[in-house]
């Protein structure tokens, strides 16, 4: 059936963890899709006072996604701006740097260990021959760059990913997106979407698309692509000439920063296999009707997963991969604004974006 298996995989990997400040669950299921392509990063304590939560929807391969998943928090975490306190800047710092990463005899090694078996022992065979010697070289930020081998010229991988993430470090919630999965805020049962899904025809995207010298055809960037925003997909990034920023596609992420206060229940992200199936109102009035009924938060995420998975692939939608991260907020914050509308980007928050 193409892409499609003849029944779905419904086996589901989840997991629950919780600190003093949060609890979280996810459940991620391959359904449909040949392949699972889907990845995810859940970290309660990135530092002392931050956590740190990503989905990332892979597209022609799970090499991206499996990349982001295991990087991405890294190069927050490293970076010069995080450091200072700038956790946007150091976040939109970190999207660019797993494009610039996964380049040249590192970046073709990394991605190799993280695909196939084949690919992983070709990998691991080329670190031991190539890789920089000494006892330093795995504590170094720039060995990247640095190491050499039959693969420096490689420019990139051709598949990609979405990412989106969101920090949390006391009353600072930090979200950042790159392509169509999304991040919600349950606000007194309210969905505000903290994210914007990159498609190309938003005016913004498809000016940028087009200026850089690609077209959509059929809802598709360069009639390929159905998103405008993304990690990896290097051959949609190969003009010299323009910035990372201005390429037809780009890792650039919106930065949304917003103040919790105590109405804010509970952060889902996820990728766009439940986003095609609910509404973000839909998933947070679902979730709030299961929330104190379930043993746990991860079996709230797979009853989510279980609602969109389609009884078949005749309609295309609940066919998708499907992972889905529920963040529970358990401690009061103090109040800072009142919520009303209805479904739409919070208007509280202070909102930043590179175009």
């Amino acid at each position: 059936m193409g892409v499609y298996l003849s029944t779905p995989k419904t086996e589901k990997l989840s997991e629950d963890g919780e600190n003093d400040k949060l609890k979280f669950g996810l459940s991620s299921m391959q359904g449909w899709r040949a392949t699972m392509e889907d990845a995810h990063s859940a970290l309660l304590d990135l530092d002392n006072d931050t956590s740190f939560f990503g989905v990332f929807d892979g597209h022609g391969g799970k090499v991206v996604a499996k990349f982001c998943a295991t990087y991405l928090h890294r190069e927050v975490l490293n970076s010069e701006a995080y450091a200072a306190g700038d956790l946007g800047a150091a976040v939109h710092r970190a999207f660019f740097r797993m494009d610039e990463m996964m380049r040249g005899q590192r970046g073709w090694r990394e991605l190799q260990a993280l695909g196939d078996k084949i690919n992983q022992f070709t990998g691991i065979i080329e670190g031991l021959i190539w890789s920089p010697k000494g006892s330093d070289s795995n504590d170094r930020h720039d060995d990247w760059s640095f190491e050499e081998g039959p693969h420096s010229d490689f420019t990139g991988p051709n598949c990609g990913s979405t990412a989106c993430v969101a920090l949390i470090r006391n009353r600072q919630l930090v979200v950042a997106n790159a392509g169509d999965s999304r991040c919600v805020l349950s606000r007194n049962g309210q969905a505000y979407n903290l994210s914007r899904d990159h498609k190309p025809e938003l005016e913004a995207e498809r000016e940028r698309i087009q200026s850089a010298g690609g077209y959509i055809q059929m809802g598709r960037v360069n009639g390929t692509l159905n998103l405008s925003r993304a990690i990896g997909d290097m051959e949609f990034k190969q003009n010299k000439f323009l910035s990372p920023d201005k390429q037809i596609l780009t890792a650039n992420p919106d930065i949304n920063i917003v103040e919790l206060c105590d109405d804010d229940e509970f952060l889902v992200l996820a990728c766009d296999g439940i986003w095609d199936c609910m509404t973000s109102q839909q998933v947070v009035d679902f979730i709030r009707e299961h929330i104190n009924t379930e043993e746990s938060l991860s079996a709230v995420c797979e009853r989510v997963l279980d609602r969109c998975l389609a009884p078949s692939t005749m309609g295309g939608e609940g066919c998708d991969n499907m992972t889905m991260i529920l963040v529970q907020f358990k401690k009061p914050i103090t109040p800072t604004q009142d919520s009303s509308g209805e479904e739409q980007s919070a208007g509280e928050t202070e909102h930043s974006e590179t175009q």
